[in-house]
């Protein structure tokens, strides 16, 4: 058995990672000229927060999220996609688009 990155995932190797800082800056810019700014939220969220904002009963909740108990009991999950991370970030830091 080999050991190697999932199905889906690539790894961004010393020989790429120019190109892509690249873009990086460059999408950057582009949307600092139109008046955005960046955000960044956790990878890991109460799962809860995508079953109220997807549906509890659809493919992406039952299927293609990654979700497990916490320490604590919680239901989290790793976001599969920033949309509701980036909204509870506005409600909860009370920030203006």
């Amino acid at each position: 058995m080999s050991i190697q990155a999932l199905k889906g995932f690539k790894d961004i190797l010393p020989d790429e990672v120019g190109v892509w800082q690249h873009i990086e800056a460059t999408a950057r810019d582009i949307f600092h000229r139109f008046g955005f700014s960046e955000i960044r939220v956790p990878i890991l969220e109460k799962t809860e927060l995508f079953a109220r904002s997807i549906g509890e009963a659809t493919d992406i909740v039952e299927k293609e999220m990654y979700s497990f108990g916490d320490r604590n009991g919680d239901s989290v999950t790793m976001r599969p996609e920033g949309t509701a991370s980036v909204l509870r970030a506005f409600i909860e830091h009370g920030l203006q688009a």
